[in-house]
């Protein structure tokens, strides 16, 4: 059982890591041909994706929950049609987005507030950008099928080579063609349709005898549909409120100024780093216990679950030893300033609760999502999302930067403990 969480994890952590390399390499490029108002547009235009992207993560979610489901029920008809109803589903909104482009890249920009010179360049950014959306969301679509199939190599190979991909096409629409900002979108757009090109080819190659499945009809039956829509929507709800927290943690420490923005920026990595790895267990966790919930075998799902904690909590453990030992040299590597880094020791104390009392959040949301059992989860994070907004605004005035870091602790450990209160019902019961 280790082996099997291991094959499953570690691959996924690799995924992870190379997934903010896209926007990395964006930032390098402009750095390199313009000034501060091409960084200022990139950081603009990839958070408007972000913030688009993130919402329609259930594509990825709620196929790999089904389709592991299937997979241990070896309802390989079932499969199938769980991919082409993501697809379908995927290629509509993606179609959507494109469609309504102009609306929504002003509504952003609208919102966002910056400079002419910054907003021109991101709109520039985001018009070229958007006809990537079919590979993107296709893509979150592919990924969750092929971690529902207990195959997470496939998805890192393809993050592998779509960054790649964009360093090379990046680097020759910008330097060769002189493209500008363009060019570097451009580069993201080619990058995503190889990854899909890649993703078809692989699937070919490992999954062919998956064709004589196929029936479009059988796929899109209304009941099915209202299913998957149903669990996907409970996940659209959970990820809406999960984007409105992350959201406002910069937006509160900007109004209490520059100095306290960038502490939290810098801290914040703390976490975005945990979750990487936290992450690579829960899509474990995601592949696991569908397969044990569509097989019916819930020796097998108990011991499943037992052992991922088990993993949860040694690596929560180690983050916290490393961040304790190592940490301010961590700062160090982020920023050169001295004031900041003096400042943020002030603070730097909640990092080393995030990884104890949030591992447990990370690993439920995997397990959730491989049961399917959404509602639960989508309750919790209604819960803990309104206990984060309570807090703040009651401890703000007294407090300051600490009732947002308080805040944020209460909302990850609320999270683990209402799942890990309801898993007995949500989870186990569901195998008779």
């Amino acid at each position: 059982m280790n082996n099997r969480i291991l094959r499953l994890a570690i691959p996924n952590i690799i995924t992870n890591i190379t997934v903010p390399l896209l926007g990395m390499v964006d930032i390098a490029i402009v750095g390199h041909i313009g000034d501060k108002t091409h960084i200022g547009a990139i950081a603009i235009g990839t958070m408007i994706f972000n913030f688009i992207y993130w919402n329609f993560g259930f594509l990825r979610m709620g196929t790999s929950g089904f389709t592991a489901q299937a997979y241990g029920a070896r309802d390989f008809n079932e499969a199938m049609r769980i991919l082409v109803r993501a697809l379908v589903i995927a290629l509509c909104v993606a179609f959507l987005l494109i469609i309504l482009q102009f609306p929504i890249g002003w509504f952003s920009l609208h919102i966002v507030d910056g400079s002419q010179n910054v907003e021109q360049l991101a709109y520039n950014y985001f018009r070229v950008r958007i006809w990537a959306a079919p590979a993107t969301l296709a893509l979150y679509s592919i990924k969750g099928w092929f971690i529902g199939m207990q195959n997470a190599r496939i998805p890192m190979y393809i993050a592998i080579v779509m960054n790649v991909l964009n360093i090379g096409f990046s680097l020759i629409f910008v330097f060769v063609f002189h493209w500008d900002i363009e060019g570097v979108a451009l580069g993201t757009v080619f990058a995503q349709y190889g990854g899909l090109l890649l993703a078809i080819v692989l699937w070919m190659m490992y999954y062919r005898r998956f064709i004589s499945y196929f029936d479009l009809k059988e796929s899109l039956r209304l009941a099915e549909m209202k299913q998957f829509f149903k669990v996907n929507l409970d996940i659209f709800i959970r990820t809406l409120c999960l984007v409105s927290v992350f959201t406002f943690i910069p937006v509160a420490g900007a109004k209490m100024g520059d100095t306290i923005l960038a502490i939290n920026t810098l801290l914040m990595q703390f976490f975005t780093i945990l979750s990487y790895f936290m992450d690579g267990f829960a899509y474990a966790g995601e592949a696991l216990t569908g397969r044990y919930i569509g097989a019916k075998d819930k020796a097998a799902l108990r011991l499943c679950i037992r052992l991922i904690f088990r993993w949860g909590l040694g690596l929560s453990i180690l983050f916290v030893l490393l961040y304790a030992f190592v940490g301010e040299n961590l700062l160090w590597i982020l920023t050169n300033d001295v004031s900041i880094i003096k400042e943020a020791s002030l603070f730097y104390w909640w990092v080393l609760f995030i990884p104890v009392v949030g591992y447990a959040a990370f690993l439920w949301d995997g397990i959730f999502v491989g049961a399917t059992a959404s509602k639960t989860m989508r309750n919790a994070m209604l819960i803990s999302t309104s206990l984060f907004f309570i807090v703040y605004y009651s401890l703000a005035e007294w407090i300051g930067n600490n009732a947002l870091w308080l805040a944020l602790i209460l909302f990850l450990a609320t999270r683990g403990l209402i799942q890990w209160m309801y898993s007995p019902k949500a989870i186990y019961g569901q195998i008779n």
